[in-house]
C-alpha cells in the first residue's frame, strides 16, 4: 500500500512531526507545556485506502474550510478544536485540536444506500448485516439512517466493517451507545443543514476521541468532500438513473476512476490532470453550495 512516510510532512517552526496518515499529518508543539496538536491537511487523496499520485491542489484548504464551517454548525457537540493562533506556514489548511485519546472506530452513518452498501445488499439484501426491504435502489433513501462502524485498522492494513456488538467488546457498552448516538445526532443536524442548501448527506462517517475527564469530542475532520457523500437533491429527485440520481460533490470522481482503470493490484496507476481539475471543481462548488 501507498502510505505517507516521514518525508512528506513539512518543516513547521516551533512543532514537531509526530504522525502522518492518508491525508493529514499530526504535529505536537515543541514547547512541554503546550498539550495541543497541530492538525495539518495535505493536498493527498486515498482511494480504496490506497493514497493517490497526484494530490488535488488546494485539497488541503478547501477541506479544512469546510471542517471549520462544519464545526461551528455543530458547536453544541464537544469538538477538539483548540483556541491559539496558527503558523503561519499553514494558516489555511491546519486546526489546533485538543490532544485526544483517540477511539479505534470509524463511525459511519448511511441515510441512503450506495457505494459498498449497495454492492452487499444487491448479494444479501444487507448493508453491514444490517437487513434492509427488498426492492431498494442504488441510491435509495434508506427507512433511517444506520449506524454501521468500522475497526480503524492500523496503517498499512485495510479499516473492517463490524458488528455493533463487535463495537461493544472493543469500547464498552456505554462508550458505544454513546457514539452510535451521537454520531446519529449529528448526522441528522447536518442532514438538514445540507437540506436547506439543496443538498443530499448520503453518508458520512466521524470520528471521536475522549479528553482527560473522559469527555467524548467530534475529531478529524468533519463532513468534507472525502468523509461524505454529497448529492445534489434536485438531481436526486428527477434523475432516472443511478448516474443522473448521484451528482455528488466529493471524491467520487476519484473512486469512479479508479474502479473503471484499476483492478486493485499492485500500485494504483497516476490521476489524470482532468480527474484531478475536476475533483477540485467539485469540492469547491461544494463550499459554494453550503455557503461555507
Amino acid at each position: 500500500m501507498s502510505t505517507p512516510s516521514e518525508g512528506t510532512a513539512q518543516s513547521i517552526p516551533g512543532w514537531r512531526h509526530i504522525y502522518s496518515g492518508k491525508v493529514r499529518d499530526l504535529y505536537a508543539s515543541e514547547d512541554p507545556a503546550d498539550t495541543r496538536i497541530l492538525v495539518v491537511a495535505s493536498d493527498r487523496v486515498s482511494a480504496f485506502d490506497f493514497v493517490l499520485s497526484p494530490g488535488i491542489t488546494g485539497k488541503g484548504a478547501l477541506l479544512t474550510r469546510l471542517s471549520r464551517w462544519w464545526f461551528a454548525q455543530l458547536s453544541d457537540f464537544p469538538n477538539h478544536i483548540a483556541e491559539g493562533e496558527l503558523p503561519d506556514e499553514v494558516a489555511d489548511h491546519a486546526m489546533l485540536a485538543q490532544s485526544l485519546e483517540m477511539l479505534p472506530i470509524e463511525c459511519v452513518v448511511r441515510g441512503y444506500i450506495t457505494g459498498s452498501g449497495w454492492a452487499e445488499y444487491q448479494e444479501n439484501g444487507t448493508v453491514c448485516g444490517i437487513p434492509l426491504p427488498a426492492g431498494l435502489q442504488n441510491g435509495d433513501r434508506l427507512p433511517e439512517p444506520l449506524f454501521t462502524p468500522a475497526y480503524k485498522a492500523p496503517m498499512g492494513e485495510h479499516d473492517e466493517n463490524i458488528t455493533f456488538e463487535r463495537t461493544v467488546e472493543l469500547v464498552g457498552a456505554e462508550r458505544a451507545a454513546e457514539l452510535r448516538d451521537t454520531s446519529l445526532a449529528i448526522y441528522a443536524r447536518a442532514a438538514a443543514i445540507a437540506e436547506e442548501k439543496g443538498l443530499i448527506l448520503a453518508d458520512t462517517k466521524f470520528e471521536f476521541g475522549t479528553d482527560a475527564e473522559g469527555t467524548l469530542r467530534l475529531a478529524d475532520e468533519v463532513l468534507t468532500s472525502d468523509s461524505s457523500r454529497y448529492w445534489d437533491a434536485e438531481a436526486w429527485r428527477t434523475g432516472s438513473t443511478p448516474s443522473a440520481r448521484m451528482a455528488s460533490f466529493d471524491k467520487q470522481i476519484v473512486r469512479d476512476w479508479m474502479a473503471a482503470n484499476w483492478d486493485k493490484q499492485g500500485e494504483p496507476p497516476a490521476l489524470p490532470d482532468d480527474v484531478v481539475e475536476r475533483t477540485a471543481d467539485r469540492y469547491r462548488e461544494l463550499i459554494d453550495r453550503l455557503g461555507a
